[in-house]
C-alpha cells in the first residue's frame, strides 16, 4: 500500500501555524486529488485545503480546533484504494492527540511527533550537570502548539502542570483539568496598588514571559477573550518588533499631478467598470523606487540578504471591525498596466473582505503598502511585514495651503511614512527610495 501525508501548508511567509476549523472528509471517505478535505484558519486567511492525492482517507491526526505547526502531518491518504478496502483501513478516526507510531529521534518540540515510552531521558546540550533539565522535561513543557497556546491564554507555565502523555507530556485534557482545579481554588484578591504580573505570549513555538502591571477589573468593565485572528496578529507584530530594527522616515508628497492624470483617465477606467483611486499610482511609483533601490525589495534570512527578482506588492486590507488587517499580494505588479493594477487590487480587496482568498493570494510578498489615510490618518509608522525589510504607510490625501514660488497655493498633498529594517537598509538609502517615489508621483507621465 502507498500512503501520502497531508501536511499543514505554509499559508504566508510569517505564518508558522494553522488552526483546523473543520474536516470536510471523514476517515474511510474516498477522495479525489485537489478535492477540498478540510478548512484551515490563520491570521491572514481562511482557506479550504485540497487533497494532495486520490484515495481513501485512512487517518486523521489533528482534530478540529487544534492548532499545529506548518509542515506537520495532519492526516494520511491511502492511494491504493483496493488494498485499503481489503485491509479494512479507514474504519475509524484516530482520537489521539499525536500519531501513535513511535519514531527513533524526533525533533524536540515538534508538533505531532510520538516518542517510544522506553526512550531514556538525556540532558540537554549545555546542561550544567544538575540533571534537572532533561529531554523528558522539555517534552513535557513544550507539548503541542494547541496546548502551548491554551496555556498562554490562561497564563499557565506548563512546567507547573503534571502531564499524563508520552514522557510526561502535557495533554489538552491535563491542561483543562488544571484550569478547572484552579477555578475551584480561591484566588487572593489583587493588591490595590497593582502588583506586577507575568504575561505568557506564544511566539512561533516559544513562550515569552513579559512582566506587566496587574490590572484590577471593575464591575463596569467588560472582559472577553481575543479572537484567534487577533491573537495571531499580536504574535506576528511582537515577532516583527523583535526581529527588525524599526526606523521610520516621513515625506510629504504633492498629488496635484496625479490628481490631474486621474481625472483624465477616469472615464476610460469607468468604461472598463473599474474605479480609479490613488492606490494604483502609488503602486507604480513604489515599483520604480524598488527598481532603483533593490535592497528595499529584499528579505533577510539569517545573515544573508535575499534580493527578490520579482515585484510582489502586498496591499493591506482592513477587515471587519476588530478583525484586523489582511495583506493580499499583487503578484508581478511591474508587469501590470495602471488599469491592471487597479482591477487586480480591487478584486483582491473584495475577496479579502468576503474571506475568499486562497493561500497563494497572501504568499510571496516582497514589499507592503498600507493605507491608513482612508480613515483620515495624516501618517503612520507601520510595523514591517516579515520577512520583508520595509513597509509604506500612505496618509490621507487632502487639500493644504503650501508655499510655491513665494506664493500661497492650495494643493493636494499627503504624508508617506516608510518603516524600514535598519539591519540592512541605511537611512540614506531609505530616503533616496522615498525621493524616487516622490519624484514619480509628482511628475507622473500622461499615458500610464
Amino acid at each position: 500500500m502507498a500512503r501520502v501525508d497531508v501536511m499543514m501548508p505554509q499559508m504566508g511567509e510569517s505564518i508558522a501555524e494553522g488552526t483546523i476549523t473543520k474536516w470536510l472528509k471523514h476517515v474511510g471517505d474516498e477522495i479525489k486529488q485537489d478535492e477540498p478535505i478540510l478548512e484551515i484558519s490563520t491570521d491572514k486567511v481562511d482557506a479550504d485545503i485540497p487533497s494532495p492525492a486520490s484515495g481513501i482517507l485512512v487517518e486523521i491526526i489533528a482534530a478540529e480546533s487544534e492548532t499545529v505547526e506548518v509542515g506537520t502531518v495532519i492526516a494520511r491518504i491511502e492511494t491504493d484504494v483496493a488494498a485499503a478496502v481489503i485491509a479494512g483501513e479507514g474504519a475509524e478516526a484516530a482520537e489521539l492527540e499525536v500519531a501513535p507510531t513511535p519514531v527513533a529521534e524526533p525533533e524536540p518540540g515538534a508538533a505531532g511527533f510520538a516518542l517510544a515510552e522506553a526512550a531514556p531521558a538525556r540532558p540537554l546540550e549545555g546542561d550544567d550537570g544538575s540533571g534537572l533539565e532533561t529531554r523528558v522535561a522539555r517534552l513535557r513543557t513544550r507539548s503541542t502548539p494547541l496546548v502551548r497556546r491554551m496555556a498562554a491564554e490562561h497564563g499557565i507555565d506548563l512546567a507547573s502542570v503534571s502531564g499524563s502523555g508520552i514522557s510526561g507530556r502535557v495533554t489538552k485534557k491535563d491542561l483543562l483539568a488544571f484550569v478547572e482545579r484552579r477555578r475551584e481554588t480561591p484566588v487572593p484578591a489583587p493588591a490595590p496598588t497593582g502588583a506586577p504580573g507575568i504575561l505568557f505570549v506564544p511566539i512561533h513555538g516559544e513562550t515569552l514571559q513579559i512582566k506587566v502591571p496587574e490590572l484590577i477589573v471593575k464591575e463596569t468593565d467588560r472582559v472577553e477573550e481575543m479572537s484567534v485572528m487577533r491573537q495571531r496578529i499580536m504574535e506576528h507584530m511582537l515577532l516583527s518588533r523583535r526581529i527588525s530594527a524599526h526606523v521610520s522616515s516621513v515625506f510629504e508628497i504633492d498629488f496635484e499631478r496625479v490628481r490631474q492624470v486621474r481625472e483624465q483617465l477616469r472615464p476610460r477606467f469607468e468604461g472598463e467598470d473599474v474605479k480609479l483611486t490613488y492606490l494604483p499610482f502609488v503602486v507604480r511609483a513604489v515599483i520604480e523606487g524598488l527598481k532603483a533601490y533593490p535592497v528595499l525589495n529584499a528579505s533577510v534570512v539569517g545573515r544573508k540578504i535575499v534580493y527578490h527578482g520579482v515585484y510582489n506588492i502586498g496591499i493591506a486590507v482592513a477587515m471587519d471591525e476588530g478583525a484586523g488587517l489582511i495583506v493580499p499580494v499583487l503578484k508581478n505588479a511591474d508587469e501590470l498596466s495602471l488599469l491592471g493594477i487597479a482591477r487586480r487590487s480591487i478584486e483582491l480587496a473584495d475577496r479579502a473582505r468576503s474571506r475568499e482568498l486562497d493561500p497563494e493570494d497572501v504568499q510571496g510578498g516582497t514589499f507592503t503598502i498600507t493605507n491608513p489615510g482612508v480613515f483620515g490618518s495624516l501618517f503612520g509608522t507601520p510595523i514591517i511585514n516579515q520577512p520583508q525589510v520595509a513597509i509604506l504607510g500612505v496618509g490621507t490625501i487632502e487639500k493644504r495651503p503650501v508655499v510655491i514660488d513665494d506664493m500661497i497655493a492650495i494643493r493636494h498633498r499627503a504624508y508617506f511614512g516608510l518603516s524600514f529594517d535598519h539591519r540592512v537598509v541605511d537611512g540614506a538609502m531609505a530616503d533616496s527610495f522615498m525621493v524616487k517615489v516622490k519624484e514619480v508621483l509628482e511628475n507622473f507621465p500622461e499615458e500610464a
